[in-house]
């Protein structure tokens, strides 16, 4: 059965996991002189609680796309972590890469039958250039349909139209081979417009919601590093008016009901792979 809560002492462990694989991730972008920032809850938390929000499950980082393409072609998979992302022939539900703890399970819900990696991971959000106008209006609408064909599901909580209309064109476009054309189409029309060429930055790759922030150039101009946990990270050096756009007023703590981790899923073990749980807690489906 789907799970929201997961028990406090399973999440500590969880983000200890999660803390270790950013070790890692930090290690092979320094090697590399790839830029990240921490982004969404882990942002929130460097500020708040100088580490993980209590209730954050994953690491959330943002990327620039020049190095989020490069990282996808310097990265070198491990015993411990893998990198993973959607493809032509390999299908994650995911709109951005991830690095994956290869030896660990966490089963999210929407995922549950696909046979990939279901360790706890690291998501890798990249940043694009925003133009104004009549370019951004069409950079949404390429970035929704973007969405659409890389995830190959309608979005059921963006209302009935939306819905409706997704699960239309996916009828209309049934062929696995059609979609990949598709989102890669989407993806390059999107992704056209240099961050060096625009006074905006934008996320295309996080739903509807936040693809509508255009956040000022300069708040994402060097990364300011930040007491969490136990190391310096990495945060957007204008992180303030950063967390005010995407959150409004981030220092006020939600409401105790909504203080839970907001992954949907079937299964958690922190201490075994996944690879053990296939045909059991995923791909049960023959």
């Amino acid at each position: 059965m789907a799970k929201y809560e997961i028990p406090q002492d399973q999440v500590r462990e969880m983000q200890m996991v999660g803390l270790e694989m950013l070790k890692h991730f930090d290690k092979v972008c320094k090697e590399n002189n790839l830029t990240y920032f921490f982004c969404g809850g882990c942002c929130i938390g460097t500020i708040r609680n100088k580490g993980f929000v209590p209730w954050d499950d994953d690491v959330d980082v943002f990327m620039p796309r020049s190095d989020y393409e490069k990282l996808k072609e310097v990265w070198k998979d491990t015993t411990d972590y893998s990198v993973q992302y959607t493809t032509k022939d390999f299908i994650t539900e995911n709109q951005f890469l991830t690095i994956c703890a290869n030896n660990t399970t966490f089963i999210k819900t929407y995922q549950k039958n696909l046979d990939i990696n279901h360790g706890v991971v690291l998501d890798v959000i990249p940043l694009d250039g925003c133009p104004q106008g009549f370019k951004r209006k069409m950079q949404k609408i390429w970035a929704l349909l973007y969405s659409l064909f890389i995830i190959g599901k309608a979005p059921e909580n963006h209302g009935k139209i939306v819905y409706t209309v997704g699960n239309t064109l996916l009828k209309i476009v049934s062929s696995k081979k059609l979609r990949y054309k598709l989102w890669r189409l989407c993806e390059k029309k999107m992704t056209q417009y240099p961050i060096e060429e625009c006074d905006y930055i934008t996320e295309l790759c996080t739903g509807p919601h936040y693809m509508k922030n255009e956040y000022p150039k300069e708040i994402f101009e060097k990364p300011l590093y930040k007491e969490f946990e136990d190391g310096l990270y990495p945060i957007p050096v204008g992180y303030d008016k950063y967390l005010k756009i995407a959150f409004g007023n981030y220092m006020e703590l939600p409401p105790v009901e909504k203080r839970v981790c907001h992954h949907e899923y079937e299964f958690m073990d922190m201490k075994n792979s996944y690879k053990k749980y296939k045909g059991i807690y995923y791909c049960t489906n023959k």
